[in-house]
C-alpha cells in the first residue's frame, strides 16, 4: 500500500463523498480531488519530475495544497512542505538543501522565493498559483498552459521516500527528516486500528502541513472515505472562531497540540457550543497542563481522549487513553503511555544498556514508522541511532538492531506504561513544534550588536513553555525588544522567536569558561 493508493481507492469507493472542506462550505469530492491531482501529476511529469525527485510546496493550507500533495505522490516523487509564514530565506534554504526539481507556490510568495533561491544557487521550476483556495487556484494555474500529456500514477516501493519534514536544527539550520511510504502507511494503519474511523467522520486539520501531526490528519480520513476539515492558520489561533468552526464543520475527531486545546478551554466559550458530535479528542506535541485538561474534560466528558507521543522521526510511538473520569485531586500530567503495536521500545542508560524497570533512562524506538535518517546529514543520522543487541532475534542474540534515540528521559511503570521525565539535550517543544534552542542562539549571534546569547526554556502555566533569551551587547546598551523580535522574524519562524529578552553585562560562565545555563535557570 502507498499513500497515493489511499486516494485512488477512495475515488473508486467514495467518489461523490466530500473529501476535503474549507471554511465557508467550500468543498471538493473524492472524484474531483482525484482528477485535480491527476492533472498536477501530468504537469509535473511534463516538467521532468521522476520517481525519487523532490517537489516543494509553499502554499497556505487549502484544498489546492491537498491536491498538490497527492499530485506529487502520484509521480513517485517526495513532497517537501514549508511553513508559508516562515521567512522566505528559510524556505528557499530548505528547497535548495534537498534540491527540489519543482516548487508549487502562490504569487504572494513568488518574489521573495525567487530572490532567495538565487542566493542558494537553486533554480527549480515554479508552478505559481495566483490565489490558493478551493482547488480553483491550482486548476487555473494548470489551465494557463497547454494540457500536459496523461501519465500513469507511479506506485512506489514501501522504502521509497514519501515526504521530508524539516525541523529545527542545533547547528542553526533546519534539518530534513526523511519519511518513507512504509513509515507513513504503517502509522496510518495503526491509527485505523486504534481509532476505528468510519466514512461519516469529520477529522480536524489544525496542524500545518509541514508539521508531523498533519500525517494523521490527511491520510487517516482519506483512507476511510471520511472528510478532512481544513482549519486555516488565522482561525486556528482565535479560540472563539475556532470553536465555532468545530460546530459548523461537524468535527467528530479532533487532533491538535495541548496549547490549542488550552486556549479553547480558556477563551473559546466551549460550554456554549454544541460539540456533541466529537467522539475522539487526540493531543500530542507537548505536555498538557493538567488544570486545562481537567477543565476540557468537564466541558466535554463523553469523547475518548488520547495522549499521543512521538518525535517527527517516529511520528506517534506511544499512546495513552485517559480514564473516563479524572480525579479532582490529580496534579500530575498523564503518562505518554504504551508503545504502539507496530513499534518496539526500550529504556537505556548512557552506555546503551537497558535499565531496570522503574529507573530513568532514554527512550529508544525501532520499527516500521522510524525514519531512515536526515537528508544529506550522514553524521547526524549516525548519531541519532543506537546499534544494539537489544531486541535481536532468538537465532542470533549478537545481531545488532537499529534503535532511534528520542532524547527523552522516561521511566517504565507497570504494564509497560512510560512516564515522561524530561530531555537529554537542548531541544524543547513549543506549541507542539520542535525547537532547538541552539538555532535561536545562532540567529541572535547574527545581530551586529549581540556579543553573547544564551537561550533557555521555562515552564509556563499559560503558554506551557516560555523561551527566554539572555543577551550581552557589544556596547553594553540594551536593544529594543521590538527591534530584536523584528530581526528574529527575518530568520526564524514565528513560533521560534523568544518570548522574553533579558540583558546582562556578561553572561555567567562555568569554570571552563562555557555559558553557565544552570546559573541562568537559577536566576529565574
Amino acid at each position: 500500500m502507498t499513500l497515493q493508493r489511499y486516494l485512488e481507492d477512495a475515488v473508486a469507493q467514495h467518489g461523490e463523498r466530500v473529501a476535503v472542506r474549507e471554511p465557508g462550505d467550500v468543498a471538493i469530492t473524492y472524484r474531483e480531488l482525484g482528477e485535480l491531482s491527476d492533472r498536477l501529476r501530468d504537469r509535473l511529469v511534463a516538467l521532468g519530475v521522476e520517481p525519487g525527485d523532490r517537489v516543494g510546496i509553499y502554499l497556505r493550507k487549502t484544498i489546492d495544497t491537498v491536491a498538490s500533495i497527492f499530485g506529487i505522490l502520484k509521480t513517485g516523487a517526495a513532497y517537501v512542505p514549508v511553513d508559508p509564514s516562515a521567512p522566505p530565506a528559510r524556505n528557499a534554504f530548505i528547497f535548495g538543501n534537498c534540491s527540489v526539481k519543482v516548487a508549487i507556490t502562490e504569487s504572494r510568495f513568488e518574489a521573495g522565493l525567487r530572490k532567495h533561491l538565487a542566493e542558494e544557487k537553486a533554480a527549480p521550476e515554479l508552478i505559481v498559483i495566483d490565489e490558493a483556495g478551493g482547488g480553483v487556484g491550482l486548476k487555473k494555474a494548470l489551465d494557463a498552459s497547454p494540457r500536459a500529456p496523461q501519465s500513469a500514477t507511479v506506485y512506489t516501493s514501501a522504502d521509497a521516500l514519501a515526504y521530508i519534514l524539516y525541523t529545527s536544527g542545533s547547528t542553526g539550520k533546519p534539518k530534513g527528516v526523511m519519511l518513507t511510504q512504509r513509515n507513513a502507511t504503517s502509522f496510518v494503519d495503526w491509527c485505523s486500528e486504534t481509532f476505528e474511523p468510519v466514512p461519516s467522520d469529520v477529522f480536524s486539520s489544525h496542524a500545518p502541513f509541514h508539521f508531523d501531526l498533519s500525517i494523521l490528519d490527511i491520510y487517516t480520513p482519506l483512507k476511510h472515505g471520511a472528510t478532512l476539515a481544513l482549519i486555516p492558520e488565522d482561525i486556528g489561533k482565535e479560540p472563539q472562531k475556532l470553536a465555532q468552526l468545530m460546530v459548523d464543520a461537524g468535527i467528530t475527531v479532533w487532533y491538535s497540540t495541548p496549547s490549542i486545546l488550552s486556549l479553547l478551554v480558556q477563551y473559546g466559550k466551549l460550554e456554549e457550543k454544541d460539540l456533541s458530535r466529537i467522539r475522539t479528542v487526540l493531543f500530542a506535541g507537548e505536555v498538557f497542563p493538567i488544570v486545562h485538561l481537567k477543565a476540557l474534560h468537564k466541558i466535554l466528558p463523553k469523547p475518548r481522549y488520547f495522549n499521543l507521543y512521538g518525535p517527527t522521526e517516529t511520528n506517534v510511538c506511544t499512546f495513552y487513553e485517559l480514564p473516563s473520569s479524572i480525579p479532582a485531586d490529580r496534579a500530575d500530567p498523564f503518562p505518554i503511555g504504551v508503545v504502539c503495536s507496530h513499534l518496539e521500545a526500550a529504556v537505556v542508560d548512557d552506555e546503551g544498556n537497558v535499565v531496570t524497570k522503574g529507573e530513568r533512562g532514554e527512550l529508544v524506538i525501532r520499527g516500521a514508522s522510524v525514519t531512515p535518517g536526515y537528508w544529506n546529514l550522514p553524521e547526524q543520522t549516525a548519531k541519532a541511532y543506537l546499534n544494539s543487541g537489544i531486541g535481536a532475534g532468538d537465532d542470533d542474540k549478537r545481531a545488532e538492531v537499529r534503535w532511534y534515540k528520542t532524547g527523552d528521559i522516561v521511566t517504565e511503570e507497570a504494564g509497560g506504561v512510560y512516564i515522561y521525565a524530561g530531555r537529554k539535550d537542548r531541544m524543547v517543544k513549543k506549541r507542539g513544534y520542535r525547537v532547538e534552542l541552539g538555532e535561536i542562539e545562532s540567529c541572535l549571534y547574527r545581530h551586529p550588536q549581540v556579543r553573547e546569547a544564551a537561550v533557555i526554556a521555562l515552564p509556563d502555566d499559560e503558554l506551557g513553555l516560555k523561551v527566554r533569551a539572555h543577551l550581552s551587547t557589544r556596547d553594553g546598551e540594551r536593544i529594543s525588544v521590538i527591534a530584536l523580535k523584528g530581526f528574529c522574524a527575518q530568520h526564524l519562524p514565528v513560533y521560534m522567536i523568544p518570548d522574553v529578552f533579558a540583558f546582562h553585562g556578561e553572561l555567567p560562565k562555568t569554570s571552563t569558561e562555557k555559558t553557565d545555563y544552570q546559573a541562568l535557570m537559577r536566576m529565574e
